[in-house]
């Protein structure tokens, strides 16, 4: 039987889940504060805008998001209580066993309560990258040649720099900007989130990459071996 391999240094995949993980908690909360201020009022459907006032509104689109609650303060309430729970455990616990599952649960739970698309979709990756915290990466070291992961791993820094100030541009530059500045460019702000659908999954690859080729795989003990719950793959 082959033996497993622990990975003890997954600098990547814990950053992206982490750094992401904030980001999309960030935006969830800004959207839960527009269903807020809206009030005790029914949503007309499904589909709803956080914003019906305001910059956001007036300049943002009024950040489209869609709900499964029939009033909106109750949605802005739990959007903001998820969308916390999710930038938490996206900060401390993510590295837990079953963490990026939790995290892409907390992120579809946001993406029906009010917490928008943007936010959910970059939880949900943020929590795919949380999957390889502690994973063994067998089948990457089987599939990618020794070159092929060396560029990737090269790569990653300066992909996963691109996504995280992409990131933060949109979930709180984009908020300054309109409501400070009062910047009217939707057409930026859907460029940016494009960027974002980009180069998330590629730091999830490149990460993958580079966790790989840093770590230091260690020999599984017999119990481990015998055991396949005690090593994860990826």
């Amino acid at each position: 039987m082959e033996s497993k391999v622990a990975v003890t240094h997954p600098n990547a995949a814990r950053a992206t889940a982490s750094t992401l993980g904030v980001l999309a908690g960030l935006g969830g909360i800004t959207h839960g504060i527009g269903e807020i201020l809206q009030g005790n009022t029914a949503p007309q459907g499904i589909m709803i805008y956080s914003w019906t006032q305001g910059p956001i509104a007036a300049h943002m689109g009024g950040e489209p998001a869609m709900t499964i609650v029939p009033n909106l303060f109750a949605t802005g309430v739990l959007t903001i209580l998820v969308s916390l729970a999710l930038l938490v455990w996206a900060a401390t616990l993510v590295q837990r066993k079953n963490g990026g599952w939790i995290q892409i649960l907390l992120s579809v739970c946001m993406l029906l309560t009010g917490g928008g698309f943007a936010p959910p979709i970059m939880g949900i990756l943020s929590g795919v990258a949380g999957l390889g915290i502690n994973a063994s990466y067998t089948w990457w070291r089987k599939h990618l040649s020794a070159g092929v992961r060396h560029g990737l791993a090269k790569a990653w820094p300066w992909i996963f720099g691109l996504c995280a100030i992409d990131g933060v541009f949109l979930v709180i530059g984009s908020v300054i900007l309109v409501f400070i500045f009062s910047v009217n460019a939707p057409n930026l702000f859907v460029a940016c989130f494009l960027l974002a659908v980009g180069t998330v999954p590629l730091a999830i690859l490149t990460g993958i990459a580079y966790d790989v080729e840093n770590s230091n795989p260690q020999p599984a003990t017999k119990n481990e071996v015998g055991n396949p719950a005690v090593s994860s793959e990826s």
